[in-house]
C-alpha cells in the first residue's frame, strides 16, 4: 500500500458539498466511486476539510491509501476519466505515510467574491451579485484588522457547531480587494468554524452597504454573541482557494488557470 495525495478543483453548484452523505452526489462520494472502479474495492479518501453545498474549490486536497504500479500519468488519466465535468483532478503524487490531508494542514485560504451589478450567465454561478448597490470598502477599514489574530469566533459560527469544536481560531490574513465591479474578501486561517467564512462575508457586506456598523459587528464578536444581524452570505460566492502544508510535504505544481 502507498499513500497518495491528490489536489482537485470543482464547481460546487450541482453537488451536495464535499463530505460523504446518504444519497451521494457529494465530491467525496463521486471520487470514492471512481477509485472503487479502478481498484475493484472501496477506497476511503480524507479531505483537507469540508465545503458546503454550492461552495467551490480551486485547490481541495485529499489523501488515500492504495497500491498502484503503472506510473503517475496513467493514474491521473484513470482517475480523471470517470469523474463528472464539474470535478477536475489536477495533481496526484505519492507522499509519506505520516501525511494527512486534514491534520497536516498549516492554513487554508478562502476567497469570497461579490459582484456589484448583475453578473453575466458565465459568472452568476461563482459570485454573489448585489444588483445596483455599491460596497464602501472605507467602511471596512476597522473590520478586517480587528479579526486578524487568535480570537474566539463564536459570533461567526453556525448554531449547529459541534459542542467539542474549539471556537478559538487564528486568522493570519483578512483583506478586501476591489477589481472593477468585483470585490474579493480574502481570508487565511489555521482553522474555521462551520460557515465561519460565509458569516464573516455576510457581516462585511452589511457593513460595506451601510446597513450595519463595524462597531455593532465587533461588539458581538468580542462578546461572543450570535446575532441575527450577522447573516450568512450565499454559498456560490465562496471558493476554497489554497491549502498550505509544510514545505516539501508533497511536490508543488502550478495550478491550471482557474477563475
Amino acid at each position: 500500500m502507498m499513500r497518495w495525495c491528490a489536489r482537485c478543483a470543482y464547481d460546487g453548484t450541482s453537488f451536495y458539498g464535499w463530505q460523504s452523505q446518504i444519497g451521494g452526489n457529494t465530491i467525496q462520494d463521486l471520487i470514492e466511486a471512481r477509485l472503487e472502479q479502478i481498484f475493484h474495492h472501496p477506497v476511503r479518501i480524507h479531505g483537507s476539510g469540508r465545503t458546503d453545498a454550492g461552495v467551490h474549490a480551486k485547490d481541495q486536497v485529499f489523501h488515500f491509501d492504495a497500491f498502484w504500479n503503472y506510473g503517475i500519468p496513467a493514474f491521473l488519466r484513470a482517475l480523471r476519466s470517470g469523474l463528472p465535468s464539474g470535478i477536475q483532478i489536477w495533481g496526484i503524487y505519492p507522499v509519506d505515510d505520516t501525511f494527512h490531508a486534514r491534520y497536516s494542514v498549516r492554513w487554508k485560504r478562502y476567497i469570497y467574491y461579490v459582484y456589484e451589478g448583475f453578473p453575466s450567465p458565465f459568472q452568476s454561478r461563482y459570485v454573489y451579485g448585489i444588483g445596483t448597490r455599491r460596497l464602501s470598502l472605507e467602511l471596512l477599514k476597522d473590520f478586517g484588522p480587528s479579526l486578524v489574530g487568535t480570537h474566539d469566533f463564536t459570533a461567526f459560527g453556525a448554531s449547529r457547531e459541534a459542542p467539542q469544536e474549539d471556537p478559538v481560531k487564528t486568522v493570519r490574513r483578512l483583506e478586501f480587494i476591489r477589481e472593477g465591479a468585483r470585490v474579493e474578501m480574502i481570508i487565511e486561517a489555521t482553522g474555521y468554524l462551520y460557515k465561519m467564512v460565509r458569516r464573516i462575508a455576510g457581516a462585511a457586506i452589511e457593513v460595506a452597504l451601510g446597513r450595519l456598523t463595524s462597531e455593532e459587528v465587533l461588539k458581538a464578536f468580542f462578546h461572543r454573541e450570535r446575532t441575527e444581524k450577522i447573516v450568512t452570505a450565499p454559498a456560490k460566492g465562496l471558493f476554497l482557494d489554497y491549502v498550505s502544508y509544510a514545505e516539501g510535504t508533497y511536490q508543488d505544481i502550478s495550478r491550471p488557470g482557474c477563475y
